[in-house]
């Protein structure tokens, strides 16, 4: 498992509504996550959840992985899609920080 070091800084991050759901749709994917998959799963988008940096990570490929994928967005405009590669940036950006 991964330890978090004396320089590692967490995020919180708050993901609510269809960015919650979208990515709830995709935590089967994270199962090599080391428990980040149960954190997504039972999150109920109440208060921010924290994030170490390979955390976001892992969201993020997750994500890069289902967002070109025609079988998980067929329609690339769709409100899902838009609301999954919003949540990616606003990933990729807390990421850029930390």
């Amino acid at each position: 498992m991964v330890k978090p070091g004396s320089k590692d800084r967490k995020a919180s991050i708050l993901i609510t509504g269809l960015e919650l759901d979208e990515l709830q749709r995709f935590v089967w994917m994270m199962a090599e996550s080391f428990g980040l998959d149960r954190r997504i799963a039972d999150y109920q988008g109440v208060r921010p959840i924290g994030f170490w940096r390979w955390d976001i990570e892992c969201l993020v490929d997750v994500i890069d992985s289902v967002l070109n994928d025609p079988e998980y967005y067929p329609v690339q405009g769709s409100p899902e899609h838009q609301a999954i590669k919003a949540l990616r940036d606003r990933l990729q950006a807390e990421n850029d920080v930390l």
